[in-house]
């Protein structure tokens, strides 16, 4: 069975750095693109970062540009996000996802949680003040 299962996460002050990483199992995910999302408490999941499989570029949430980058090994067939300067609005659950890249220029498509096919079961981040 596929699944998805992220690490990394943990309590940091703010200002400081965590790397999550994504480690797919049971298939490959090749051709697909490697989102991660956030959800705070009694908020809507909300998109963080995307890497598509399809040309290999990258999208992020604006609260987010400029501080996080998301990356691929193919090799390792991990996905990651690196997070830098983090603020206490950043505490959230975070989670990877992965969605069938069609190849279509439409990049919008990915930035929404409900096309996404396959999810791991979240790992917290907690930013101090």
């Amino acid at each position: 069975q596929a699944r998805l299962v992220e690490s990394g996460g943990g309590l940091v002050q703010a200002g400081g750095s965590l790397r999550l990483t994504c480690a797919p199992s049971g298939r490959t995910f090749s051709r697909y693109a490697m989102g991660w999302f956030r959800q705070a408490p009694g908020k809507e999941r909300e998109f963080v970062a995307v890497f598509r499989w399809s040309g290999g570029s990258t999208y992020y949430a604006d609260s987010v540009k400029g501080r996080f980058t998301i990356s691929r090994d193919n090799a390792k067939n991990t996905v990651s996000l690196q997070m830098n300067s983090l603020k206490p609005e950043d505490t959230a659950v975070y989670y990877c996802a992965a969605a069938l890249d069609t190849g279509d220029s439409n990049s919008y498509y990915y930035l929404r949680a409900q096309n996404y096919d396959y999810w791991g079961q979240g790992t917290q981040v907690t930013v101090s003040s």
